[in-house]
């Protein structure tokens, strides 16, 4: 069932706005709203993370929001 639903998910032209900015920031939104009721978000985000996904939202999160959460991980492990 879980299976039905992510890839339900990740065809929608939401998933995967053009981009975070002008017409794409309501679709990054939409995508946004739907990842928040997905029983499996952190896992997508996870997974997102570990492969190294660039483009789409993934886990509730976008390009760029993924993009920080990189950054910040790579300053606290230079840090440590």
């Amino acid at each position: 069932a879980l299976g039905a639903y992510v890839s339900a998910i990740l065809i929608t032209d939401a998933s995967f706005p053009v981009t975070a900015h002008g017409p794409g920031s309501a679709q990054l939104a939409a995508a946004k709203t739907v990842c928040a009721s997905c029983p499996i978000q952190r896992g997508c985000l996870q997974w997102a993370m570990d492969t190294g996904q660039e483009a789409g939202v993934w886990g509730g999160t976008s390009e760029d929001d993924r993009r920080a959460m990189r950054r910040a991980a790579r300053i606290d492990a230079s840090a440590a």
